[in-house]
């Protein structure tokens, strides 16, 4: 990992370090447009296409089976079912308390207003799939979509053998998901976004991906034949900021998890002395070399680096110039800080909080914004699966309460129907 210290960088050079080296935007996009437009022209016929392309994909039969549900459920390791159904229960403990309430009040004497909240018709969930299986997410997306009641709620991720792994259809199953294809990358995005007449598209797309997923959930959702997304979720990124108090292979620990992630995942150590960088540094050293995906951790380490601060204050500043995905703070008192963080996906408070406990089971959602966008957006919550519509109901004594500002604000506007619309009522 490369080392700056902060004191010593122009405010250009501090920005460009906030910039993710994964990304090619403009690269991407064009690449992953001539498939999506295929996928709109001929549906699931050029999506199977090009999952045997890209996955090796040699099945006719896309959907996943009641059948292959079952066995799932069967033949699952005990040990693998209990670790999925802890981390369900506390996901549910966590997400239930999220669904939003319906309020009403009175703005005027005979004006009521209210806004209610319904669930997306027709939701679908990526699950990542590429490197590594991620049952995870899929209890992630999957336990907010059935709290908020969507009706129907689809799943892809690409497959091994033109399968899907045990864990994964059992913790759909425990979502109530039915609808699950055998399908990744933009393929599935573009499938889920514009549909065909065997599979029905949908509303909005949820979950995470490499560069070519999110580029295809960005250009579905600005497509008026697409759909909505839950966010941009690229590449896995954790900036750790640590003192003299944090143990160095705690730290080691937690940068090496997001770094195991892929070659694209970036990694960011934040501390106020060098020789707390070193410790932390061999440790990393000395784990990696017993890590099975080192030589995938090795090559993010190399695009990540170390910031040298001179306090924690300044490190929380550019942590919020960041915008982590997951934000760790392993010092003194780390409550402390709270209060200053602006930008962050989910944010870890002390030495025995690590980010692997919010990916699994800590009841946290691990499915959040990257590349800086949690400067504008929040992670996945059973709101994200919603929508609000607003009512109101007027009496005679509320419109003539209200007709005076209405009349007079559309004359300014020059918008002479909206005017009479009150006027021939109160006549």
């Amino acid at each position: 990992m490369r080392s700056y210290f902060l004191n010593k960088l122009s405010q250009e050079d501090r920005v460009l370090l906030t910039k993710r080296p994964a990304i090619n935007l403009e690269k991407i996009l064009n690449l992953v447009k001539p498939l999506l437009n295929s996928i709109k022209a001929e549906g699931l016929k050029a999506a199977l296409e090009y999952a045997k392309q890209f996955d090796g994909f040699s099945n006719e039969e896309v959907l996943v089976t009641k059948k292959e549900f079952d066995k799932a459920e069967k033949n699952l390791d005990i040990k693998i079912k209990s670790a999925i159904i802890t981390a369900f229960n506390n996901i549910e403990k966590f997400h239930i308390k999220q669904f939003p309430i319906k309020y009403e009040t009175e703005t005027m004497t005979g004006i009521s207003c209210s806004r209610e909240f319904r669930a997306i018709e027709n939701v679908g969930l990526y699950i990542p799939g590429g490197s590594a299986i991620l049952p995870s997410t899929m209890l992630m997306l999957g336990v907010p979509a059935k709290i908020a009641g969507n009706s129907r709620v689809i799943a892809c991720s690409p497959s091994k053998n033109n399968k899907i792994n045990l864990p994964l259809l059992f913790a759909a199953r425990l979502c109530g998901i039915e609808e699950f294809y055998k399908l990744g990358g933009a393929q599935a995005v573009g499938l889920m976004a514009y549909g065909d007449k065997k599979v029905l598209k949908v509303n909005k797309i949820f979950g995470p991906g490499n560069q070519y997923v999110t580029a295809a959930k960005l250009l579905v959702s600005i497509d008026p034949d697409g759909c909505s997304i839950d966010m941009p979720a690229g590449p896995s990124e954790v900036l750790v900021i640590a003192d003299s108090s944090a143990n160095p292979s705690f730290v080691a620990a937690d940068l090496l998890s997001q770094a195991e992630h892929g070659i694209d995942s970036h990694v960011v150590l934040i501390t106020s002395t060098l020789e707390i960088a070193n410790n932390i540094e061999l440790e990393i050293v000395n784990q990696l070399e017993q890590l099975p995906r080192k030589s995938i951790a090795s090559k993010a380490l190399e695009n990540s680096f170390v910031l040298i601060t001179e306090d924690i204050r300044q490190a929380i500043e550019f942590s919020n110039q960041y915008a982590p995905e997951h934000l760790i703070i392993n010092t003194k008192e780390p409550e402390r800080y709270v209060r200053d963080i602006i930008n962050a996906g989910s944010v870890f408070l002390g030495q025995y909080s690590p980010e692997s406990a919010g990916d699994y089971a800590s009841g946290t959602n691990h499915s959040l914004p990257t590349y800086g966008y949690a400067k504008t957006y929040g992670g996945v919550s059973v709101e994200t699966f919603m929508k609000s519509i607003t009512f109101q109901k007027l009496s005679r004594e509320g419109l003539e309460n209200i007709s005076g500002a209405v009349e007079t604000l559309a004359e300014v506007e020059g918008l002479q129907a909206h005017k009479n619309a009150v006027q021939i009522r109160l006549k």
